[in-house]
């Protein structure tokens, strides 16, 4: 009777061994299927972002000719000019960047300042999680 006890559990481990084996399998495919899907919809929504650049930059860089044309003609003298031809200035620079680097490179720059800057990058996503928050919310 020994043996066949010792047959019994053996099979029984064998079993268990099996079962846990084809559960490995079907999760490791699982995990693998969604990789591939969140790899297909970051380069669908990367290509979006993409074709949106050109047009991204060209509406900044309207804006930053219209504050430089319309920036002589505000009140408030001469710091109030020198405000608006900086900010506008700023505008033109954000096109070229926009104009120049793709999407991989833009968030190789964010990661970049992130790393260099945790503690205002962390106060910062705070800051916007809340305003994403807050315009979401229902009251």
């Amino acid at each position: 009777m020994a043996s066949k006890a010792g047959t019994s559990t053996s099979e029984f481990a064998d079993t268990v061994s099996s079962t846990a084996e084809n559960v490995k399998e079907k999760v490791t495919d699982a995990a693998e299927s969604a990789r591939q899907r969140v790899s297909e919809v970051g380069k669908q929504a990367t290509g979006k972002i993409d074709e949106k650049r050109a047009p991204a930059a060209d509406a900044l860089q309207n804006a930053a000719s219209t504050l430089h044309e319309r920036a002589e003609d505000l009140p408030g003298g001469e710091t109030v000019r020198s405000v608006a031809h900086s900010a506008a200035d700023k505008l033109e620079s954000t096109a070229g960047y926009i104009r120049e680097h793709d999407v991989r490179a833009m968030v190789s720059d964010v990661e970049d300042v992130v790393r260099r800057n945790p503690g205002p990058s962390l106060l910062i996503a705070a800051a916007v999680g809340f305003l994403i928050g807050r315009a979401f919310r229902e009251d």
